[in-house]
């Protein structure tokens, strides 16, 4: 009766929501921390230079192994000891993601109306309907929209990564991709709304907006770039709130949006911001590794 009673008690809810929420915005920040420092190096960081970085984002030690331990279980990292020091490398898995996620992340070019479409059209069997769901989550991921069960869309880029996305995940003999356009019947305007929930994305940009945009105002008043450690806590914060909103929205069409579309707005805010705090973090990081 006293569990039952706890697990339906709101507050106790609402403490274990937020509590997990803060876990897993932490795991987000050291796979951003990798993604971002110790790709190009390895895939490698010791765990005293990960620890000291996460310290000025705010993290204490305890809270930083913690994490590392989950993403040491999810496979994301694996231990290694490199030059007599204990520390964590990326799995090929990860470095795999990471890879795919960048062209999407950084791209500043949104679709275009004549760029076209890509569409996914599969059909998994009854017997592997767990196939099913991870292909319908990988799709969602990647920025797909639902047209119907069995064909999803994305709008068309030349780096689109679908297929070697399906494809490393096994996925691909359940699949068909294709290339194509919008003919007749219907405007498509309004037919993105039923295939991407356009209200919440909307909601993500203001967020992101709200959280960040102070940053920008307060660099444009200071007459000398930021300093190292502000500015390395500055964009891997940045750049963990924002690298999930590129796959919810998956860049569409500036046509078949609203004239004042937030999405715009909000990647303005973002390249902004990387270009004045990129390159004085990196600097960081670089002097922190090699002390």
């Amino acid at each position: 009766m006293t569990a039952v009673a706890e697990t339906n008690d709101p507050a106790a809810q609402d403490r274990t929501a937020e509590s997990t929420g803060r876990s897993a915005r932490l795991r987000h920040l050291i796979i951003t921390v990798y993604g971002l420092y110790a790709r190009h190096e390895g895939g490698w960081l010791s765990v005293a230079t990960l620890i000291r970085l996460l310290a000025d984002i705010g993290i204490d030690e305890p809270a930083a192994r913690s994490a590392i331990s989950r993403l040491k279980r999810r496979g994301i990292l694996q231990s290694r000891r490199h030059g007599g020091a204990a520390g964590y490398q990326l799995s090929a898995e990860a470095q795999a993601i990471l890879h795919e996620g960048d062209e999407r992340i950084f791209r500043r070019h949104r679709a275009a109306l004549a760029d076209g479409w890509v569409l996914a059209v599969f059909s998994v069997p009854e017997s592997e309907r767990h196939r099913r769901y991870v292909l319908r989550s990988e799709l969602t991921r990647l920025g797909f929209g639902m047209v119907a069960p069995g064909v999803w869309i994305v709008p068309a880029h030349p780096q689109d990564t679908t297929a070697e996305t399906l494809r490393r995940l096994g996925l691909d003999a359940y699949a068909d991709l294709f290339r194509a356009e919008h003919l007749a019947f219907g405007d498509p305007a309004a037919k993105i709304r039923h295939w991407w929930d356009l209200d919440e994305l909307e909601r993500q940009y203001e967020a992101f907006i709200g959280a960040h945009e102070a940053a920008l105002d307060e660099l444009a008043r200071q007459d000398a770039p930021a300093g190292g450690p502000e500015a390395f806590a500055s964009y891997v914060r940045l750049l963990t709130d924002w690298r999930r909103l590129p796959y919810l929205d998956p860049g569409l069409p500036a046509e078949l949006l609203p004239g004042d579309w937030i999405g715009i707005r909000a990647a303005g805010l973002f390249f902004a911001l990387r270009e004045r705090l990129e390159e004085p973090a990196r600097a960081y990081v670089q002097a922190v590794t090699s002390g």
